[in-house]
């Protein structure tokens, strides 16, 4: 028998192994066979115009097939109105390439009824399934599909309620509802230049999945075209599946070409296009749209550096614009999808800026002129809620501390701001129409989400019945802020059997990257952490620098330093963690994340190997060359001028001097961070000889909602932490 040494990488092979029997995956793969306990939970819910009852979508416990709910406020009772198996008839469904496309940009992963559209009338619904229209009754349960040639992407209903818009073959489509008669709007619209679809950049990164709008009247329909012959295009495949050919996919990298757009014009049954004038080698992105009764047509414009975004007023006659404001930032500008929003009387509209270092809310007048500031500095706004015109009233979610959010109100005249809710959590609100009734869901740090239909005065008449499983625990999360002042908000989660005393080895639950946060009071959020404490092991989150709710100069902080200065700010927080709680073993710190938190892991072990001992890394983004345009561009600058920043934020640079365990985690489909990261990744760590593990996920796109893969998934991250930190 031979003397030698076990190769270390064996050696991680075989204590993995041995371990494994010891993780217990058990409740793992109930929460990921329950999408963390969310199945069974009302979804999407929404008041009737009448707001007497509450339509809403719901799954079994451990299923993600929906099915559409009302629950009559009146009498307290709830029915199913209409599931999958009744739209499918005989058949099953079907998605089109484009509509799976889309759904991954919005991150659905459900399926039966994923969307509905409550008509006017409240008696009737527009239900989208497997590509075509159907039409429901809710007064006598009646069920039509609609005369409409499929497949159809993105269908809406006009604002009377008769007509139904949608794309089909890349051109814009209405359908008369009584007549049953469908119109083409537009003409012409092939794979590289589209009507009324939302180029990918606008899908992925803009918060806008529309092309196209309907007018206040319903007599014109205005529609982005995309014409994307000048940008890169990539191969989508699947290794799986090798006998299928690859999906092209127009996918605009930085300093690349980006898809040409323009906004059109026309009547709702087609004829004469008018296109919309604006300086477009200026401001290329189109960033908002909106057609307004009151403020008539808008568009939100931005510069490819998007330190500049322009509001236009547009004039659907003759195509002509303006300018109505702008917003200017030496770093970027934050679009906030819900702006602007017109007052009734038509003279004023609201608008929120960052320009005082913190997000406020202000009142303009019909000129773009300042009239007054209705929410200021210091209150920690959030967004809007609903604009309440009846009774003079504006709610909105805001909260001093980031890891909650909370509902408020403020006089639309001006006046005091008063917050709603109180319990510590994350509570967000949908408000009827009229009348004042709203339905608030919260999530607190002891509870899942629950939704409560609320009266004006706060009085409760109902809660939304669910029937998801409970986890049957309080994950053990305490809070704490820690680092300099200002400090770093951080979660710290122990095992439930923990010793007092003992030295426990540490992973970092991060994401760490914009728009993003970590550290939410929620029970939801510390679940998969709380089991991977069990596990034997500490587990922290902090969010640094770059993060959301702490004002405009700590989230430009990351302005050319995009990994650098969140892996600053982890690396303080672990030390200030470290020096408050002992039990942390300062000396075996784990990290580990999903998309930019995978990407952060593998720039941890790279560049802080001091500081960080082992990483698992899912669907990292290796080089940020190889990321779409405008998430990159804003934080990096466009190249080649900002050659120097991409290179110093690259996985790649220091490949090479990779000193610490690290397994990469990817779906070999994924098309947001594509594949190609790992397998160059791998690529550089081969060459220089470095060892390492991988785990693909056969088919898997950047979503993982197969429960037995996602509890692998996470069994073989703990697996790997015991093997290369120690029990």
């Amino acid at each position: 028998m031979s003397s030698r040494p076990i190769p270390g990488f064996l050696l991680s092979m075989i204590l993995a192994r041995a371990l494994s029997a010891a993780t217990d995956d058990g409740f793992i793969r109930t929460l990921a066979a329950t999408r963390n306990f969310s199945s069974g939970r009302p979804a999407k819910a929404a008041f009737t115009p009448d707001g007497g009852t509450v339509l809403f979508l719901r799954s079994g416990p451990r299923d993600a097939v929906q099915e559409l709910f009302a629950h009559d406020l009146a009498t307290g009772t709830t029915r199913s109105l209409l599931d999958g198996a009744r739209l499918a008839g005989a058949g099953s469904e079907q998605l089109s390439a484009a509509e799976k496309a889309r759904r991954e940009r919005q991150r659905v992963g459900a399926s039966g009824v994923v969307g509905f559209e409550v008509a006017p009338d409240g008696r009737h619904l527009l239900v989208p399934f497997s590509g075509k229209l159907h039409w429901f009754d809710r007064v006598d349960s009646s069920l039509r599909e609609l005369a409409v040639p499929g497949p159809i992407l993105d269908p809406r209903l006009s604002p009377d309620g008769k007509s139904i818009a949608y794309v089909r073959d890349h051109d814009v489509w209405t359908f008369d509802i009584a007549r049953g008669r469908a119109t083409a709007v537009t003409r012409g619209g092939n794979e590289t230049v589209s009507h009324g679809e939302a180029e990918f950049v606008a899908q992925e990164e803009m918060y806008r999945p529309q092309g196209y709008w309907w007018s206040p009247d319903g007599r014109r329909v205005a529609f982005e075209e995309s014409d994307t012959r000048d940008v890169e295009v990539w191969q989508v495949g699947d290794p799986m599946s090798p006998g299928r050919p690859p999906a092209p996919q127009a996918y605009p990298r930085p300093g690349k070409a980006n898809a040409k757009v323009r906004l059109g014009i026309a009547g709702a049954t087609g004829g004469r296009v008018i296109w919309a004038r604006w300086d477009v080698a200026k401001y290329p992105y189109l960033a908002r749209v909106d057609w307004h009764k009151e403020g008539g047509l808008t568009a939100c414009v931005q510069t490819r550096d998007q330190r500049e975004l322009v509001l236009l007023r547009i004039d659907p006659g003759n195509g002509s614009s303006g300018i109505l404001h702008a917003e200017r930032d030496d770093a970027w500008v934050n679009i906030d999808p819900a702006m602007p929003r017109w007052l009734r009387d038509g003279r004023h509209f609201l608008w929120t800026s960052e320009r005082s270092g913190e997000w406020e809310l202000e009142v303009r007048d019909a000129t773009g002129g300042p009239a007054r500031v209705l929410v200021g500095r210091g209150l920690g706004w959030q967004g809007l809620a609903h604009l309440d015109e009846d009774e003079g009233t504006l709610w909105f979610h805001a909260s001093t501390d980031p890891t909650q959010q909370h509902l408020w109100r403020v006089p639309l005249a001006g006046g005091e701001c008063t917050r709603a809710t109180e319990a510590e959590g994350v509570h967000g609100a949908v408000f009827a129409k009229h009348g004042g009734r709203r339905l608030v869901t919260s999530s607190t740090p002891a509870g899942l989400a629950e939704t409560r239909v609320l009266e004006r005065d706060g009085r409760e008449v109902a809660r939304l019945p669910s029937v998801a499983e409970e986890p049957g625990f309080v994950p053990r999360a305490e809070f704490a802020t820690v680092g300099a002042a200002p400090g770093y908000h951080a979660k710290i989660v122990r095992p439930r059997d923990f010793v007092v005393g003992r030295k426990y080895p540490v992973i970092v639950d991060v994401y760490g990257g914009p728009h993003a946060q970590v550290v939410r009071r929620t029970l939801a959020s510390s679940l998969v952490d709380q089991w991977l404490a069990d596990q034997g092991f500490v587990v922290v989150a902090a969010d640094g620098r770059g993060t959301p709710g702490r004002g405009r100069d700590w989230e430009r902080a990351i302005a050319g330093r995009l990994g650098e200065v969140p892996l600053e700010g982890q690396a303080e927080a672990i030390a200030a963690l470290a020096a408050r709680f002992p039990e942390m073993d300062a000396t075996r710190v784990g990290i580990t994340g999903w998309s930019f938190g995978g990407y952060l892991s593998v720039f941890a072990v790279l560049n802080r190997p001091d500081v960080f001992h082992a990483a698992v890394a899912g669907a990292p983004v290796i080089d940020w060359e190889d990321y779409d345009t405008h998430y990159t561009e804003r934080y990096l600058g466009v190249p080649p001028a900002a050659a120097d920043a991409y290179r110093r934020n690259s996985c790649l640079t220091r490949a090479a001097e990779l000193k610490r365990p690290l397994l990469l985690v990817h779906g070999t489909r994924d098309d947001n961070v594509f594949f190609r990261h790992t397998l160059r990744m791998t690529d550089a760590l081969v060459r220089a000889g470095r060892r390492f593990e991988v785990l693909p996920l056969p088919g898997f796109t950047h979503m993982v909602t197969d429960p037995v893969v996602a509890g692998e998934r996470w069994r073989r991250t703990v697996e790997f932490f015991r093997a290369n930190l120690g029990p």
